[in-house]
């Protein structure tokens, strides 16, 4: 009889355990296309477009992966899903992409997304123009307040292949598209104060150049001073 109520006991506890809950994924670390690299392995397809393959490393707890890349010129984003850890992707030549990956797991809702990197898909040209400038701060849409010199520090990250930017152009007005030039920082300068008003929405973008004559556009962005 003992024997028994032991039994029926330890099913009981069995039964009663909790159960783990699932985990949610990890960011995926990125492999091929380098960053700030010109991609030459593409096959080739066409004069216009070349197949590359993209990689990165498997991350724990995932189900399954999305590959995001997208033409900076453009703005098109191809999106392709999969299970492997590596995926391939017809894309234009002589072009410049970011591409990131997200994690996903369909036990949970969250999701891990990897680190941005920005590349050049190999063409005909002998120099490359430098990658749009990324904001870094305000982020595009954001409030933010002026300091006591009625100041707010614009900054920004630029990058190019050849490694050869010369600097920047700054334009910056309550209106779009920002036309005012208001600093033409060197290449070592990523950041810059600029006066504004309080409860007034602006406008602003970047211009790279870089010793071949070449430039690219940040695209606009904008921020509000509460």
């Amino acid at each position: 009889m003992r024997a028994i109520i032991l039994i029926l006991f330890g099913v009981l506890l069995i039964g009663c355990k909790k159960k783990s809950s699932p985990k949610p994924p990890e960011i995926a670390v990125l492999v091929f296309p380098n960053q700030n690299s010109e991609c030459t392995t593409g096959r080739d397809i066409n004069q216009t477009t070349s197949e590359v393959e993209f990689q990165w490393m498997a991350s724990n707890h995932t189900e399954t992966y999305e590959l995001r890349v997208t033409n900076l010129n453009t703005n098109i984003t191809q999106i392709i899903s999969t299970a492997a850890i590596s995926a391939k992707l017809t894309i234009a030549k002589g072009e410049p992409f970011s591409w990131f990956v997200r994690s996903l797991n369909t036990l949970v809702t969250e999701t891990a997304i990897s680190e941005t990197w920005r590349f050049y898909n190999a063409g005909f040209q002998t120099t490359y123009a430098p990658f749009p400038a990324e904001v870094i701060f305000p982020k595009n849409g954001a409030s933010v307040f002026k300091d006591i010199n009625n100041e707010v520090s614009l900054e920004w990250e630029g990058a190019d292949v050849e490694n050869d930017i010369e600097g920047y152009e700054l334009y910056l007005s309550p209106t779009t598209p920002p036309e005012i030039l208001i600093a033409s920082p060197s290449s070592n300068e990523n950041s810059a104060k600029v006066s504004v008003t309080s409860d007034t929405t602006y406008y602003w973008k970047i211009i790279t150049k870089d010793s071949e004559g070449n430039s690219s556009d940040s695209g606009i962005f904008t921020f509000k001073v509460i």
